[in-house]
């Protein structure tokens, strides 16, 4: 590290040293000292909402203080420095600078697959077909990890297969990077007590409980009694003051039940401190295209999170629906990127294609194979952000990419052409893009002045590959119904 970064990050910590010590009176005070050693353009509006809630003592406000004092004092200090500090406020200069020098995307988090394994069969899950031999190997999880440090990564997402499969392997990972932050989409089912004292232990991991709604929903998907599971691990981890999150993939079927203020009340009450909201895709062949939800539900889920927002002490992420505050698609490193099992790096958790494997080429190297560039020069894929996906809102992007680049299908059980996944999502298209740009240039809309603004959720790398590559993103009164340019 170099001495500036240390003393930059000595500032940071002492900063935060100060506001934990004392919370709630800490807080106006830890805003003014960020604002002094933290550069302007560094988080700019989230700084500002984080002032914000603080003014108004809002549901944000009251979301922060229920993590800060719900968390077991042994594991919130240390968890709270290595999110902010070397996840965030220290890495992202350092992902700027490599996506200015390497001009490819570089990711914020690393999903990867540490296993195909899974001990539960959900409906329309790929991992269900995908069987128990694929495996990453401890030291190919560290290497990766190693040569995300090195690209100023320090954010990696287990997903699977079941990753608590591997949970010796995956503690170990948190022993030996102990400034990253490590997450894992699970099912919870194998999450236990000595699960609970190494997380007390190891501090810098948080799991995301896979979850379907209330009981009917959660195992009409999951299977019979998996609902129980999950509450049972949701109270074990709430009496050892752990933090944890919850993740929804949201069909046609349990719409309804997600979309509900009973069900973000469960949550807040079993203890959950956020919410990702996946909307489903028809991934692999023979995935159920019925489970695919319509306009009217999407349109549902875009107002009722926006509601639950200014109300609930509860952190939703709508991946479908939040483009607009990301700068559109954030797959293919641009944010993240994901690595399978066998070790293909694919653009996205949901795109089962790839140049590259992570067993023959470097992370860096991956980054700048023929797919990834194809992202890095297309992002973002409609110029209407609530169309944000190449796969699920803009016809055969996903693709022609594909077949542009030679991409190859990694999928683990039966391979499925990328123009029989997009031909899958035809008629959701179709429905939703009257949808979203009515949504889009509804003057009405709490977020239209800031659709005006072409910078939306562009971080200063991505403006400057605008000006490289001769593009502009026109305002949202300039698009036409398809989300193009005007004449």
């Amino acid at each position: 590290m170099k001495p500036t970064d240390r003393i930059k990050r000595a500032a940071f910590e002492k900063a935060l040293d100060y506001f934990l010590a004392d919370p709630e009176p800490n807080a106006v005070k830890i805003m003014d000292l960020l604002d002094k050693v933290a550069p302007a353009n560094l988080f700019p509006s989230q700084r500002s909402a984080f002032r914000t809630a603080i003014d108004q003592k809002n549901n944000w406000y009251q979301l922060i203080m229920r993590a800060l004092e719900d968390t077991n004092p042994a594991v919130r200090d240390r968890l709270v420095k290595t999110f902010l500090i070397d996840g965030n406020l220290m890495a992202w200069p350092k992902q700027e600078a490599m996506r200015e020098k390497h001009r490819c995307n570089i990711p914020w988090a690393i999903l990867m697959d540490p296993t195909s394994a899974c001990n539960l069969r959900c409906t329309g899950c790929w991992a269900a077909e995908y069987g128990h031999k694929q495996n990453l190997s401890y030291d190919e999880l560290d290497s990766i990890i190693r040569q995300g440090t090195e690209l100023g990564t320090y954010v990696y997402i287990y997903t699977g297969g079941e990753p608590l499969v591997r949970k010796r392997d995956l503690v170990k990972l948190c022993e030996a990077h102990p400034d990253c932050t490590f997450l894992s989409f699970t099912n919870a089912t194998l999450i236990d007590e000595e699960f609970c004292r190494d997380m007390l232990r190891v501090a810098n991991f948080i799991p995301a409980i896979s979850v379907e709604g209330f009981e009917e929903a959660t195992d009409a998907r999951r299977g019979a009694g998996t609902y129980a599971q999950v509450s049972r691990a949701m109270r074990l981890l709430k009496r050892h003051g752990l933090p944890f999150g919850v993740s929804c993939c949201y069909t046609s079927a349990n719409a309804e039940s997600i979309a509900s203020e009973e069900f973000f009340d469960w949550m807040i009450d079993q203890g959950v401190l956020f919410c990702w909201i996946f909307t489903y895709l028809p991934v692999g062949a023979d995935a159920p295209t019925e489970l695919m939800v319509h306009a009217d539900q999407r349109e549902r889920l875009y107002r009722f999170v926006r509601a639950m927002r200014e109300e609930k002490p509860l952190f939703t992420l709508d991946f479908q629906n939040d483009g607009e505050f990301v700068g559109g698609c954030i797959a293919g490193g641009r944010r993240y990127l994901h690595i399978n099992a066998a070790g293909d790096v694919e653009p996205c958790v949901f795109a089962h294609y790839s140049n590259a494997n992570i067993r023959e080429v470097s992370l860096l190297d991956a980054l700048r194979s023929p797919l990834f560039m194809a992202y890095y020069e297309g992002q973002p894929f409609n110029d209407n952000l609530l169309r944000p996906c190449p796969i699920l809102e803009n016809e055969g992007v996903l693709a022609d990419m594909v077949e542009a680049t030679g991409a190859k299908s990694t999928d683990l059980h039966k391979q499925e052409g990328a123009r029989a996944l997009c031909d899958k999502c035809a008629r959701s298209i179709a429905e939703w893009t009257p949808t979203a740009e009515r949504l889009w240039t509804d003057p009405n809309d709490p977020q239209h002045e800031k659709r005006q603004d072409p910078d939306q959720g562009m971080a200063d790398t991505d403006k400057r590959k605008f000006e490289r590559i001769g593009r502009e993103r026109p305002f949202a009164e300039a698009t036409t119904e398809t989300g193009k340019p005007a004449a």
